[in-house]
């Protein structure tokens, strides 16, 4: 399937909020809109929301029809050239059967969330063949500090053309900033892991892991042959359930094609050390002589790099560890 490649933002364009897994209502439990809509103004973007984004039902979202028509109201609207997701949730593959995937493919837009929207970005690439991004949430940007690197990168990816390389950040973050925005707690990093040295290019595919592998045994699979595959999990995961759910991912008959595995930040609740992820990738046939990084700067922990989903990247890990992103 050819790819397709968005027009990149630029100032003065107007991007549209929905909720395709939680209600904004949600996220306005601690309300940080006036810091969200100064950094889009510094951005230069002029933001609109979906007309359901404040349905809240028993799972804090809101009816399949619901979010399937914002869905569709914003790429069929000429005006909106970027979508971005409210945040993250359990529910998006809810709406895959009901997607007018020739109306996504025809108009073509920059979509840019993470966690659970990584059902929605690797099906519309399955169906579609367009590259979306895995990247901050609307309400990412309310985020008051240490959220520098994380705006550099969405700019990059999105607001910008050339290619670009992610290195390691300085230090991280993992604590519930919106409740608290004083009380941070800034954590010293070792950077990346090299768990398994080498280079390797290819398209790339994943997100949140548990979340892909929703997407197994459907026609809304991307496929990995050919593939670098990044994955992450946030803290309800261990080293028992993420050991489980890459093997599940790594024994798909694909998998024999794949080129390299990027692994984002543990969370600290996780208790996922090095040791235990490199034990765990030891008994991965699958990855036998491929590249593998972890302690990425992406998923649920900030900075968050945003990523192509179905762009070209390069996974390097020697001398410096980074991720060269081509094509986004």
């Amino acid at each position: 399937m050819e790819t397709l490649v968005a027009p990149k933002l630029k100032p003065g364009d107007t991007v549209r909020v929905v909720a395709p897994a939680r209600s904004r209502a949600f996220v306005l439990d601690h309300d940080h809109s006036a810091l969200i809509e100064q950094r889009f103004a510094e951005l230069g973007l002029r933001v609109t929301f979906g007309r359901h984004v404040d349905e809240r039902d028993v799972f804090d979202s809101s009816s399949i029809e619901s979010r399937v028509e914002d869905l569709h109201e914003a790429f069929a609207d000429p005006e909106v050239r970027g979508i971005l997701t409210v945040i993250g949730g359990f529910n998006s593959n809810e709406l895959l059967p009901y997607l007018d995937w020739e109306l996504i493919a025809a108009n073509p837009k920059i979509l840019s969330g993470y966690s659970d929207i990584t059902a929605l970005q690797n099906a519309i690439l399955a169906r579609t063949g367009l590259i979306t991004y895995s990247g901050p949430h609307w309400s990412t940007f309310g985020m008051r500090d240490h959220l520098e690197p994380t705006v550099t990168w969405f700019r990059q990816a999105c607001l910008a053309d050339e290619p670009y390389a992610i290195r390691a950040g300085e230090s991280w973050t993992d604590d519930p900033w919106f409740l608290d925005q004083d009380d941070r707690t800034v954590r010293p990093t070792d950077g990346w892991w090299t768990l398994a040295p080498g280079t390797a290019r290819g398209r790339l595919v994943g997100g949140n892991l548990c979340t892909l592998n929703l997407l197994q045994g459907t026609a809304c699979w991307p496929g990995l042959d050919g593939v670098v595959l990044a994955v992450e999990d946030d803290y309800l995961t261990n080293p028992h359930e993420f050991a489980r759910d890459l093997t599940s991912l790594l024994q798909l008959p694909d998998a024999a094609g794949l080129r390299g595995l990027v692994i984002g930040r543990f969370q600290a609740a996780s208790e996922l050390t090095r040791d235990v992820l490199a034990e765990i990738l030891r008994r991965q046939p699958a990855l036998s002589g491929l590249p593998v990084l972890a302690n990425l700067d992406f998923g649920h922990t900030t900075p968050l790099a945003t990523l192509p989903i179905g762009g070209e990247v390069e996974l390097i890990t020697d001398p410096t560890p980074e991720l060269r992103i081509h094509t986004h």
